[in-house]
């Protein structure tokens, strides 16, 4: 479901924290907002259907929401200059004009993953480009690192694709630890040939240590790794080189601060030696096809022209911003979101707490666990009311917590705002 969100914005006024001033002068640049993906999108329309009469008034009384606002886990917020970008005549896909962007936008894109080898555009969500992991590159059996929803979800296509396939599972706010990876690969000699991971778990905010989990790969032969990368990239350092990761996917609505529906994704060499053995690789999600197309600066099928124009401004963005500079910034709302937690725990003396463990905790995205009497929905109803999206808890979480998507384009000042807000309607 889209739809665009009108919220009540309260106007700056004599008691206005610093911070929300700030966020509602930058707010003068508003935008339609887009309405939640399916991760978020069913708890939101529930908590909307459950507010009170004229809490959410009509398009017609009030402006669209300004920017600073909404800090979903995903889809994150979108400059909206991007919009603009997406306002441009569509072009012929096939055109050299398409070509020539795809071309262009190749060195920033590499940078962005840190790889000298080419990224894949592919019209879809991270979900196509995470099947396209499982399917391309299993020939006897894929080992699952599963440690929320989104990491079950390489499992799920798995078994839905006919994949052989078993889980090794963490607690919902534990990491995949390195030393679990390599006892399972080590018990079993030949069994798999495949390890997929989830770096940042967006349903339980865990960051998982990926450059050891890679390392263990590399010690048994024939073994390769797939990462989901869809709330990490662009926002924690991802070294697609460094760290020998074979294949890297990314959606375009987390981090990366664009709308849905782009997937990036890279395979290193060894992945496409490894789609060269395997048969019945798919249509759509090839990444042979991929390959072969960017030979000549194309995608396999009809790409979404519009977002490839914003992307390419995007890139730019952060190309300028500068990679550690942004992973930076992500670290800085990050903590500031912990030591929230940990004030407001202290304040009011109840069990307020950041669900992962120090050490493991993802700069994007925060999941916090609530005191008895306050639910995850109570908290998305109360900051819908002053003009601020929450996100409640993922799944078995939806009641105990809420989550905090500190990513994109977001600024220090604006998570400020919001955390002000939370402390006066919590």
């Amino acid at each position: 479901m889209t739809y665009r969100m009108w919220i009540p914005v309260r106007p700056a006024g004599p008691g206005t924290a610093p911070a929300e001033r700030n966020v509602l002068e930058r707010g003068a640049r508003s935008c339609a907002s887009s309405g939640p993906s399916t991760e978020d999108g069913a708890s939101l329309d529930r908590t909307i259907g459950q507010m009170p009469p004229g809490a959410i008034p009509s398009p017609a009384m009030n402006p669209p929401i300004s920017f600073g606002r909404f800090f979903l886990p995903g889809p994150t917020e979108v400059p909206p200059d991007l919009f603009d970008a997406m306002r441009r005549p569509v072009v012929g896909h096939r055109s050299a004009e398409v070509s020539g962007l795809i071309e262009a936008m190749q060195p920033s894109a590499s940078r962005l993953f840190r790889t000298s080898r080419p990224v894949y555009l592919s019209t879809s969500s991270a979900t196509g480009m995470m099947e396209a992991a499982i399917t391309n590159l299993t020939r006897r059996r894929v080992l699952c690192l599963t440690n929320g929803s989104f990491s079950k979800r390489f499992h799920a296509i798995a078994e839905a694709t006919g994949r052989p396939a078993d889980a090794l599972e963490a607690e919902w706010g534990e990491p995949n630890l390195p030393e679990r990876l390599r006892d399972a690969l080590a018990a079993a000699p030949g069994r798999y040939d495949l390890v997929t991971v989830v770096h940042s778990e967006s349903s339980t905010g865990v960051l998982n240590p990926l450059e050891e989990l890679a390392a263990v790969v590399h010690e048994f032969d024939d073994v390769l790794i797939a990462v989901d990368t869809v709330s990490s990239l662009a926002g924690a350092p991802v070294e697609t080189d460094e760290w020998g990761l074979d294949f890297v996917l990314t959606g375009s609505q987390k981090a990366v601060a664009l709308p849905p529906g782009l997937a990036l994704a890279v395979a290193s060499e060894r992945a496409l030696a490894r789609a060269e053995e395997v048969e019945h690789r798919g249509f759509y999600f090839d990444i042979l096809k991929f390959e072969k197309n960017l030979e000549r600066w194309q995608t396999p099928n009809t790409p979404a022209v519009s977002l490839l124009f914003a992307l390419d401004r995007q890139l730019n963005r952060m190309m300028e911003e500068g990679l550690e500079a942004r992973w930076g910034r992500h670290d800085a709302m990050a903590r500031r979101t912990y030591e929230w937690v940990d004030r407001t725990a202290a304040r009011t003396g109840q069990p307020w707490r950041v669900l992962a463990p120090e050490g493991y905790r993802s700069p994007c995205v925060t999941v916090i666990m609530l005191p008895e009497g306050l639910t995850g929905p109570e908290v998305v109803s109360r900051a819908l009311a002053h003009g601020y999206t929450v996100a409640a808890g993922y799944g078995a979480l939806k009641q105990s917590s809420f989550r905090i998507g500190h990513m994109g384009e977001h600024t220090l000042d604006e998570l400020e705002a919001l955390l002000a807000v939370l402390d006066e309607v919590l």
